[in-house]
C-alpha cells in the first residue's frame, strides 16, 4: 500500500514520503501527515525475535512507501552502527516499578540520536530520488538536544550544510559545549538572544519567506529541516516504541496483547506524538501520558482543552522541555479535527494572531487516549535523589520529569498496568542539575569534575560524547539578535 503525505492545512494536494523529507514543511507552512497510518504487517511474536535494525525497517517500510528496500536498509545500516554504544540502540531498564526505555546511547547522549542518525542518510536519498541539483541546507532551531544530534548526523555529509539556532543561556552548559566544538567544514552554529520559541518561530518565518527562497534557488541552495516537524524525524521515533513492546514480550514481561501504558517527557510534542502513532499501528498501548515541566501548556490544554501560550516562560533544570508553541501537537490537532485542514489552519492562525486556540467538545473526546501530568523543578530534583536512594539508578532531569508524573498518574488514578518511560537524555548532560538533586556540593567544581564525581557514584563509564569535548576548542561564537537571524543566514551561504 503506497502511503502519500498531505498538509494539516491545505486540504488538496499529496506528496511522495521523499519529497516530504525534502521539503520538511509544508509550503503553507503545515506539517506534513500520512494519509493513513499504515498497520503493522509482522505480528509481535515476530518482532519480539529481531534486531533494532530488523524492526526499524518493518516499522519504516509502511511509511516511506517510495524507498527501495535497498535504500532503506543501507539508511538503517549506515544510522544504527557503532555510534550507538550498545548492541541494542534502545535498552530497556527495569527500575522503581517502570520499564525506563533508555535513548540516549547514541553519538550526543540523548533521544534525538534515534533520529537524526538516519535522517541525513533518508534526505540525501530523497534528494537522489528526485533528481535535486541543489545543495541542501538544513535550518534548524534547538531547545538543546535536536542542535548536536543533527550537526553530529550532517557534519561533512556531502550536498549539505547545517545551520542551527540556540538559545544563548538557555540550554546546559555541556549542551551548548557540545554544539560550539562541533566539527565539520559544512557545520554552522548561532546562539540567539532570546528562548527557544523565539528561535523556533524565526526558522519558520524564514522556511515560509518566498523571497529568500528564490534568493537561495538562484545561488544554488534549498531549505529542508532537521526539527521534528520533518516527518523524517517523526517516523523513525515510531520505531523504538514499537521495538520497546516486542523486547517487553521477548523477555516474558507481558502476556499476549497485554497492554502497556507509555509516559513521554516533551516539550515539542514529537517523541509523544511517535507513540501514538505506535499505538495506531496495533501496539497495544493503553495510555499516553504526556509529561510537562513547569512550562505546563501541555498539561492545561489536555486539561482544559485550550492552547494558550500567552504566559511567563520559565527557565528550568530540563531545557529541551522548556518549550510555549509545541509544534507537533498541530499534527494530532488535525487528527481529532477529523482530518479537516481549514479548521486546523484556522486554529493556528489563531495561536499565530492570538498565541492561543480552542478545540471543540467533539474534539476532546477523541483525547482519551491522552492524559497530561506536570512536576515542578522541586519535584524533578527529589525525583532524582528518591531513585537513586532506593535503586542506585541515576536519570536524567528530563527522564525525572516523567519520573515524577508517572508515579504521581499512578497514585491519583490507581492504574497499574505495566509502564514504558521514555528516558530521553544521558545524566551526564546535565550533570550540574543532577548532582544538586543528589545533594552533592557542586559549588566548587567544574562541569568536568562533576562528571567524573557522578560516573564515581554511579558506576556507570563516562560517555564518548563527554570526553570528547573536554578538551575541545570553540570552533562556532556568532550571536545575533532573534530580527538578524535571516541575515546570519544569507552571511554564511554567501547569499546576496
Amino acid at each position: 500500500m503506497e502511503v502519500l503525505y498531505r498538509s494539516t492545512r491545505t486540504p488538496e494536494g499529496t506528496v511522495t514520503a521523499s519529497q516530504a523529507i525534502l521539503k520538511g514543511l509544508a509550503d503553507d507552512g503545515g506539517l506534513f501527515v500520512p494519509q493513513q497510518i499504515p498497520h503493522l504487517d509482522v505480528t509481535m511474536e515476530q518482532l519480539a525475535g529481531m534486531s533494532y535494525q530488523e524492526t526499524a525497517y518493518e516499522v519504516m517500510k509502511l511509511f516511506l512507501t517510495d524507498f527501495t528496500e535497498e535504500e532503506l536498509k543501507n539508511c538503517i545500516a549506515k544510522a544504527y552502527d557503532e555510534k550507538f554504544d550498545t548492541k541494542e540502540i534502545a535498552p530497556l531498564k527495569k527500575e522503581d516499578g517502570a520499564y525506563y526505555l533508555e535513548l540516549f546511547h547514541g553519538a550526543t547522549i540523548a533521544f534525538k540520536d534515534m533520529a537524526l542518525s538516519i535522517l541525513p542518510h533518508l534526505l540525501t536519498t530523497s534528494a537522489k530520488k528526485n533528481h535535486v541539483e541543489n545543495e541542501i541546507v538544513i535550518l534548524t532551531a534547538t531547545s538543546g538536544d535536536t542542535g548536536k544530534a543533527a550537526l553530529a548526523g550532517f557534519a561533512d555529509v556531502p550536498g549539505t550544510r547545517i545551520i542551527v539556532f540556540y538559545p544563548k543561556n538557555g540550554v546546559s552548559p555541556i549542551q551548548e559545549k557540545q554544539m560550539v566544538t562541533q566539527k565539520g567544514k559544512n557545520t554552522y552554529v548561532v546562539a540567539i538572544r532570546g528562548n527557544f520559541d523565539d528561535a523556533q518561530t524565526g526558522v519558520k518565518k524564514m522556511f515560509g519567506d518566498k523571497e529568500l527562497a528564490k534568493e537561495m534557488q538562484e545561488s544554488g541552495f534549498q531549505f529542508s529541516s532537521a526539527n521534528s516537524i520533518n516527518i523524517g524525524r517523526l517516523v523513525p521515533q515510531v520505531v523504538y516504541y514499537v521495538y520497546a513492546y516486542a523486547k517487553l514480550r521477548a523477555a516474558g514481561e507481558l502476556a499476549e496483547n497485554e497492554p502497556i501504558n507509555v509516559v513521554v517527557p516533551t516539550g515539542n510534542f514529537g517523541n509523544i506524538l511517535a507513540a501514538y502513532y505506535a499505538k495506531n499501528m496495533g501496539v497495544p498501548i493503553a495510555k499516553l501520558i504526556c509529561a510537562s515541566n513547569d512550562n505546563k501548556v501541555l498539561y492545561d490544554f489536555f486539561q482544559t482543552g485550550e492552547y494558550n501560550r500567552n504566559r511567563e516562560f520559565i527557565l528550568t533544570t530540563s531545557p529541551s522541555m522548556d518549550i510555549l508553541i509545541s509544534s507537533n501537537l498541530e499534527r494530532l490537532i488535525y487528527k481529532i479535527a477529523g482530518e479537516d485542514a481549514v479548521k486546523n489552519a484556522e486554529m493556528m492562525k489563531s495561536l499565530t494572531t492570538e498565541g492561543k486556540y480552542e478545540i471543540t467538545p467533539k474534539m476532546r473526546e477523541r483525547l482519551q487516549d491522552f492524559t497530561g501530568g506536570f512536576a515542578t523543578e522541586k519535584e524533578v530534583s527529589d525525583e532524582i535523589a528518591r531513585v537513586y536512594q532506593d535503586t542506585g539508578y541515576v536519570m536524567d532531569t528530563h527522564t525525572a520529569v516523567a519520573s515524577c508524573v508517572y508515579h504521581k498518574y499512578q497514585e491519583q488514578s490507581g492504574d497499574q498496568t505495566k509502564t514504558v518511560i521514555a528516558s530521553t537524555a544521558s545524566p551526564y548532560k546535565f550533570t550540574r542539575s543532577v548532582m544538586d538533586a543528589l545533594h552533592k556540593d557542586s559549588k566548587n567544581m567544574t562541569d568536568f569534575e562533576l562528571v567524573d564525581e557522578l560516573s564515581r557514584i554511579s558506576g556507570v563509564k563516562v560517555p564518548a560524547a563527554i570526553e570528547e569535548i573536554r578538551t575541545a576548542p570553540v570552533l562556532h561564537d556568532t550571536v545575533v539578535e532573534t530580527a538578524e537571524m535571516k541575515n546570519a543566514v544569507k552571511k554564511i551561504l554567501g547569499v546576496k
